[in-house]
């Protein structure tokens, strides 16, 4: 009995570029590897559906489907989560792809309300975590295990974005302290000048009263060179000032 030959069929040019494509492809970090993002920690702050007594709430990301929360009922409760339930992860990301994804609430009347929509990337995730808050709405933790080498860029980017913010605070802050600076320069010199002007008319009676008083002792020492005859009322006789 003869056994069956392995027979090699030659190499096709596009077998070739396929092989060409997936080497490449593999070199380049990223190009196929996702990241699962799974759901640690969420809270609500309220709910739209007014007549179902416990809200039907889901994540969804586009062109995915949807992922439905069974535990979140109640307001201002705190859900946490291990990721390895039974509805997890929610979704997988790619380094050079966001996605569009959002937290709903089913409507059973209209279309499903929005708690809120936002591009979920892996540049979110700081140390394998990304918080995202809607004032009002919700508070949401999402965590990505294998995100953790992604966290220096953020880091670094708002250690620059609080510096420039120091900057400019401190800058703010030099400009009110040289404008109150200037305006009590202005008011003390305001006021030396108000007090000046007053000592000059105070020393300026005080001279013109001298003056005045002055020329009344003038005139009595001219009389009494001169020999005049003073009148006095109640004698009703001249006579001569000595």
């Amino acid at each position: 009995m003869k056994r069956p030959r392995c027979v090699l069929l030659p190499q096709t040019p596009f077998s070739r570029l396929l092989l060409i494509f997936y080497i490449i492809s593999s070199s380049v970090p990223g190009s196929f590897s996702t990241e699962t993002v799974t759901l640690g920690s969420i809270q609500i702050f309220k709910t739209h559906e007014f007549l179902a007594r416990k809200p039907t709430i889901y994540f969804y990301c586009k062109g995915e489907n949807k992922i439905i929360l069974p535990d979140v009922k109640e307001k201002h409760f705190l859900y946490t989560f291990k990721g390895k339930e039974s509805w997890q992860p929610l979704t997988e990301l790619t380094e050079n792809k966001c996605k569009r994804c959002g937290l709903y609430e089913m409507d059973r009347i209209k279309s499903d309300d929005v708690f809120d929509e936002w591009e979920l990337c892996l540049d979110d995730f700081i140390d394998g975590k990304s918080i995202h808050f809607k004032e009002k709405e919700f508070n949401a933790t999402f965590i990505c295990e294998q995100c953790r080498a992604a966290a220096a860029v953020p880091v670094v980017d708002s250690g620059m974005t609080s510096s420039s913010k120091s900057g400019s605070a401190n800058k703010k802050m030099n400009v009110v302290l040289v404008m109150v600076i200037s305006a009590l320069v202005s008011v003390i010199a305001a006021a030396g000048t108000v007090g000046a002007y007053k000592y000059w008319q105070k020393r300026k009676r005080e001279q013109d009263q001298a003056r005045f008083l002055k020329l009344f002792e003038d005139g009595d020492d001219i009389e009494d060179e001169l020999g005049i005859r003073i009148l006095y009322p109640d004698s009703g006789s001249h006579t001569k000032a000595t």
